[in-house]
């Protein structure tokens, strides 16, 4: 770099990223708050050196180098192989040769591009930060050497301000995804490792940074989200001098990336937001962003369909026969979900040959002639005759040992050896009863793709649920670790399938909530936020998984009264709210839901089809209630016209009654009318929802009062019984 260059000023919706070159890297400055059109003589921010250290300042930069310094995580692991000696060209020194930026769009965006020429490195750094203020950011490192280069972590990161003083990630587990934890910041690193193959039950969705006790609707945050499908790291490394940087990495195998003269790899994209109001201006920023994109939960223009298509009412069939597959059973299922308005039919595992439970099956995605003599032809025929979209369950990255492809192919399934298990080669320890068909193998690649782009093309059927039922251990390809490898297979074959059917929809389910995160989202219209249906459990799940996706990609269901996975029975009120935040559907046997009970079902699902358009557009937000025995969260369309809330009590109180509560985000000035619209009195569990003599004087008949005095004083709440709900109608005047 011979001539100094001006810094780079990215900006948008509140947000600014300063990248200065000053010192030959791409230094950042700043991410955080706007600073406004006009920037310093960044000069004045020179540090001071203290004793006992290196005689220059050191750039938090943004691909962090041991050769300026650095103390902390390194951007780049990797090691040069030359004449079968590995190890060198270990610590490169990459200076900055060319910034891109284009100011002519909406998008604010920038390329950089670093060089070491004598480790034969170059490094591309892709920015882009879009309107709604969500930062994307992306690595390319391509070997410029005369020999094999071992990449062996390539991390996006990015620092936060001084004053971000606690963590806050998520974690959980089978059923009980996506719950936070807290942590201060701390000298060191503090690491969310993922190895299971994919994104991992136990995986942070969000990996925040903020000010002391940040909440919902205050505090600075600075928040991260790694869009990778297959191991990675997740991390705050907070170095000596007290800085800190937030990011993530895909975690490589052994000798996963090993880039030949003149290759590359680009990591997955590091989505990055900051807020100065809390966790809601992190999800108002991914929010913009998802809605944004021209493919969001639509099917592509080239179907014709019309735009703007609603998120229909589900009924997927799993909890109400689980694998006990009866035409007539099944007909009178639809029947019974048509009548109480249900718009998609989704047939879940067991319809393929040789499935009658889990232990075999898995692979051969042929029909299974024995149970369907004619096909699934009369169920969907049937289904369609009712007005509603037929969809499939299938598991294509999955075999059990138990069915012919595995029989006639030993070499598609993954293993740790270089031979198949029937030559001796060891395969991993099995997971319900199942095993990883190798999709970087080309023949089993192409084979899973032939099947299921034949069951579409034989079938009317508008909707994939795609499960994935394993952690992927053990995993290789001829002997070789190959997760990075398999997850862009299994990327592939989506893509290809989409390509392929642009009007089939596609489910991302992984155990239910194991594979959420922006990489599979960008290739599939919804995820299976959790297989808990269990209404309690699922207040925490999708209350945190929708800090970054929005509510139409989530699937929320209705189960049985007593729930399949925890026992605990609830009311339909309690369980028909919950479902409402999210792609709204059933898992139930709807037939056996009869009298006062399918009238309160009926007019839940009607009021899901009335407030759908909102809950699926407007603005998410959750209120910081002080009793935490008690939950506020709604969503507020962007005219401020209009606002649903949901109030929920988890649990009792410590307090007698709840007193007043808060209702945020309504347009200050405008005068808006408060009705109690779910439960009510008509329904059947309406008497169990309250413990009182006398509800608040507001409730019966609705109050109406200005934003300002809903924000500053609120309204008393009726004593909700514990793992009850009340949900509410909010409609200016």
């Amino acid at each position: 770099m011979n001539q100094p260059m001006d810094p780079l000023h990215l900006r948008s919706a509140g947000t600014s990223l300063v990248v200065s070159f000053d010192n030959g890297e791409a230094e950042v400055i700043h991410w955080g708050a706007d600073l406004g059109s006009t920037l310093p003589d960044l000069a004045i921010l020179g540090e001071p050196i203290p004793h006992s250290a290196v005689d220059a300042n050191v750039p938090a930069a943004l691909l962090p180098q041991g050769s300026s310094a650095w103390r902390g995580r390194p951007g780049l692991r990797g090691q040069r192989i030359a004449d079968g000696v590995p190890g060198l060209d270990f610590s490169a020194r990459l200076r900055v040769v060319e910034v891109q930026a284009d100011g002519s769009s909406a998008v604010a965006s920038a390329a950089i591009v670093q060089k070491d020429p004598d480790a034969g490195i170059t490094v591309t750094s892709t920015l882009t930060l879009h309107p709604g203020g969500l930062l994307e950011l992306r690595h390319t490192a391509v070997n410029d050497g005369t020999s094999p280069f071992q990449l062996d972590e390539l991390a996006t990161v990015l620092p936060v301000g001084p004053d971000a003083v606690e963590l806050l990630d998520l974690t959980g587990r089978w059923c009980r995804e996506r719950h936070p934890q807290r942590r201060p910041v701390q000298q060191g690193t503090w690491v969310r490792t993922g190895r299971h193959g994919r994104t991992g039950h136990d995986s942070s969705l969000l990996f925040a940074a903020g000010t002391a006790g940040f909440g919902n609707r205050h505090g600075k945050v600075w928040a991260t989200h790694l869009a990778w499908s297959g191991n990675h790291e997740q991390f705050a490394d907070t170095v000596a001098d007290g800085r800190t940087m937030i990011g993530g990495s895909e975690l490589l195998g052994p000798a996963e990336v090993v880039l030949q003269p003149g290759e590359g790899y680009t990591t997955p994209a590091l989505f990055a937001a900051y807020s100065d109001r809390g966790l809601d201006g992190i999800s108002e920023a991914f929010y913009s962003w998802f809605r944004s994109r021209p493919h969001h939960v639509l099917p592509a223009e080239s179907t014709g369909l019309p735009a703007g298509k609603p998120r229909p009412v589900v009924l997927n069939t799993w909890e109400a026969v689980y694998f006990d597959h009866k035409l007539d059973t099944l007909i009178e299922l639809a029947e019974s979900a048509a009548e109480l308005g249900v718009e998609r039919f989704v047939l879940d595992d067991g319809w393929f040959r040789g499935r009658r439970d889990d232990h075999a099956g898995l692979g051969d995605w042929y029909v299974d002639e024995t149970l369907w003599p004619d096909g699934l032809t009369p169920l969907i025929e049937a289904v369609n005759s009712h007005g509603m979209e037929f969809g499939l369950w299938v598991e294509p990255e999955m075999v059990n040992l138990d069915s012919d492809v595995a029989r006639a192919h030993p070499d598609w399934i993954v293993g740790p050896a270089a031979l198949s298990h029937k030559d001796g080669g060891r395969l991993p320890l099995e997971w319900r009863h199942q095993h990883i068909i190798d999709l970087v193998n080309p023949a089993a690649w192409q084979y899973v793709f032939e099947r299921i782009d034949a069951l579409l093309g034989e079938n009317n059927i508008k909707y994939l649920k795609w499960d994935q039922n394993r952690d992927l251990a053990e995993h290789g390809h001829a002997g070789r670790a190959s997760v990075h490898a398999q997850t862009l297979a299994a990327y592939r074959l989506f893509d290809e399938l989409r390509k392929a059917h642009p009007g089939v929809e596609i489910e991302s389910c992984s155990s239910g909530g194991a594979r959420v995160d922006l990489g599979i989202l960008e290739r599939t219209d919804r995820i299976w936020g959790s297989d808990c249906n269990d209404a309690l459990e699922r207040q925490t799940i999708q209350r945190w998984t929708g800090v970054v996706v929005p509510p139409e990609l989530v699937g929320g269901h209705i189960g049985p009264t007593t729930s399949h996975t925890t026992a605990r029975t609830h009311d339909l009120s309690f369980r028909a709210i919950t479902a409402l935040f999210g792609h709204f559907g059933m898992e139930w046997d709807v037939r056996h839901v009869q009298g006062a009970e399918r009238e309160e079902l009926k007019r839940f699902i009607g009021l899901y089809k009335e407030h759908r358009g909102l809950i699926h557009s407007g603005r998410m937000v959750r209120a910081d209630v002080p009793d935490d025995s008690l939950m506020l969260h709604g969503v507020v369309s962007d005219d401020g016209a209009s606002a649903l809330f949901a109030v929920v009590s988890t649990r009792t109180s410590f307090a007698e009654q709840p007193g007043r509560i808060a209702v945020p985000s309504l347009d200050p000035e405008r005068s808006y009318m408060v009705q109690a619209i779910f439960p009510a009195p008509g329904d059947a569990d309406y008497a169990r929802t309250f413990t009182q003599v006398q509800p608040p004087a507001w409730l019966p008949s609705g109050a109406e009062a200005s934003g300002r005095f809903l924000a500053e004083v609120g309204l008393p709440l009726p004593v909700l019984n514990p793992e009850h709900a009340l949900l509410l109608s909010i409609t200016a005047v």
